[in-house]
């Protein structure tokens, strides 16, 4: 078997890719993890998976820290908070055994490396049902080299990383008319999140459209509209109002008319308003135009003219380009994720010869393009489309656009995974190499093993996933929450690192922003006898409530606070 599949062409091209990436990103992002640069949402769902084990199913203090109860009401973070009231996600479950063997946030990095490398064999065994093996091997080769996959992997933990192996099963399924599998990945794409369906909708429209399977289309349109209306208005609200008052407002705020507003309404208010719709689709220009090239270059600009690129992957390329906020047009964050499986499955066929726009306009004037027959599936009776010929030059072409595309990623720095090779910042110079961060690991570590696993704690962003796995947490510089008991209280340790947040604050005004106010917080809680400094070393400072402060610590931060005085007069 191993010698017939080695005699393939493009196999081994293949299979040495997905190894090199499946090496180079789970090296990267480990890295980035154990050197304290994975952050608040690793974190979440660290807490959301060891919640789980502990049979609190999507539960978390930390996503509670970001509901609008908290950023808009004022309310002190739950550790009850239920997180299917942001984002509805069951099928984190599917995982939840293999968290149970490993409960790590680093099993949740070898997860999401894992899942999105299966991803891209899957897509070449779809790929195969179309081209022959080397036009299939360059397409998933592009997989593997493209920013929205490589940026989004590079990244903290995310549910969109479930989304191209699920995408590529479904459409492979339908290849095969494997029905039982494809209604059940169909399921389970809609399980991922709340908007997951957007997506799903984008397939069922290509088999209406294409009239290749147009009735299971059609099913395939009105569960997942309807699916994402009934979660977002009636099931959603029943565990917090953030879907309304939150995230609505933050992403299509612009179509609302109040403080709040459900899915419904925000479609109406599109409907109602296409001249603001307009403008929205295409502002940012040259902002979108970016966004859909780095799209594209990995596979040398081809979905820019494939028909059912623009089928699949235009309704997540619409829910992007309707809403508002930095991340819609970030091509390194995991939202670029879901534009992907359209992209390539679009390519696949437009290579294969059955779906490009001249062969379309010449269906629809001899008007054959009509429901499939038997033969072929593919509502393509009379006119029979011929792979296309992939050329040397355009060989050629296609690797500097995967070397362009590699370039890109790279020098972009997604998600700060490349901090130790690339600096933050040019002018002024900011840089921390690993020579510096390495041997403050240790340092760290000690410090947080003073923190008992039970213990409620205050921790500064890139602690936080390194002690997520625990009922009671909050982000520094909040200091209650509202226990299981329903009471409020203070958390028993706080610990920062200060250190981290000198270096970048000469660059970021934020940073210096919160090295001003988490430095305020400790002068008052020490001060007025509080918390004790119980540790201090390379920056990183540990608090316990009610402790009398070890003088040596003390004597180290109160040397370290001096040091920074000129920063913490400065006005952002």
């Amino acid at each position: 078997m191993l010698l017939r599949l080695r005699k393939i062409p493009g196999i081994r091209l293949v299979i040495a890719t997905a190894i090199i990436f499946f090496l180079l990103t789970l090296m990267l992002t480990l890295n980035r993890h154990y050197t304290f640069y994975s952050s608040y949402d690793q974190g979440i769902f660290n807490q959301v998976f060891w919640n789980g084990i502990h049979g609190r199913f999507f539960e978390s203090s930390l996503s509670s820290q970001l509901s609008t109860n908290v950023v808009h009401n004022g309310e002190v973070p739950e550790v009850s908070y239920h997180r299917l009231g942001q984002h509805f996600t069951p099928a984190l479950l599917l995982w939840l055994p293999l968290y149970a063997l490993f409960p790590s946030p680093a099993t949740l990095t070898v997860l999401q490396v894992t899942l999105v490398t299966a991803a891209g064999l899957v897509l070449y065994i779809l790929a195969r049902e179309h081209l022959e093996p080397f036009a299939a091997a360059m397409i998933t080769v592009s997989f593997y080299c493209a920013n929205a996959v490589i940026g989004p992997t590079l990244s903290n933990f995310h549910d969109i990383c479930q989304t191209p192996l699920l995408v590529f099963g479904l459409l492979l399924a339908m290849e095969k008319r494997w029905w039982w599998l494809f209604w059940l990945l169909a399921v389970l794409i809609l399980a991922v999140r709340e908007d997951s369906g957007v997506g799903l909708f984008g397939v069922g429209f290509y088999m209406v459209v294409s009239q290749r399977y147009p009735r299971a289309g059609l099913a395939v349109c009105t569960l997942s509209f309807s699916y994402m209306i009934l979660l977002t208005n009636l099931i959603m609200p029943l565990f917090s109002q953030d879907i309304s008052q939150r995230f609505m407002m933050e992403r299509f705020g612009q179509y609302a008319q109040g403080e709040e507003a459900s899915t419904l309404e925000i479609i109406w208010g599109m409907i109602s308003n296409p001249w603001r719709l307009l403008v929205e689709l295409f502002t940012p220009f040259f902002g979108t135009i970016k966004y859909l090239l780095g799209q594209w270059l990995p596979l040398a600009f081809v979905p820019a003219v494939a028909p059912a690129s623009w089928m699949i992957a235009g309704f997540p390329l619409l829910k992007l380009f309707l809403g508002k906020g930095m991340s819609v047009l970030a091509i390194n964050i995991r939202y670029a994720m879901t534009v992907v499986p359209g992209l390539f499955y679009g390519v696949i066929l437009w290579w294969s010869g059955k779906s490009d726009f001249r062969f379309w306009i010449a269906n629809f004037k001899s008007g054959v393009l009509r429901q499939p027959t038997e033969g072929n599936g593919l509502g393509e009776s009379s006119l029979h489309p011929q792979p296309k010929h992939l050329s040397r030059p355009f060989r050629r072409f296609w690797t500097i656009c995967l070397c362009l595309s590699l370039l890109f990623t790279f020098t972009s720095n997604p998600n700060r995974t490349f901090y130790f090779l690339i600096p933050d910042s040019f002018s002024p110079w900011v840089h921390v190499s690993l020579s510096e961060q390495w041997p403050r690991v240790g340092s760290i570590r000690s410090l947080l093993a003073q923190i008992p696993p039970n213990a409620s704690v205050a921790a500064s962003t890139y602690l936080i996933p390194h002690l997520s796995g625990r009922r009671e947490i909050i982000r520094f510089p909040a200091l209650q929450l509202r226990n299981d008991q329903q009471q409020v209280v203070n958390v028993d340790y706080i610990v920062t690192d200060l250190w981290q947040l000198q270096q970048y604050q000469v660059a970021f005004d934020e940073d210096r922003g919160n090295l001003q106010a988490m430095t305020a917080v400790i002068d008052e809680i020490t001060s007025s006898g509080n918390y004790g400094i119980t540790g201090f070393q390379e920056g990183v400072i540990v608090m316990q409530k009610g402790a009398v402060s070890n003088p040596e610590a003390e004597a180290a931060w109160l040397a370290f606070r001096k040091e920074i005085e000129p920063i913490l007069q400065k006005q952002n």
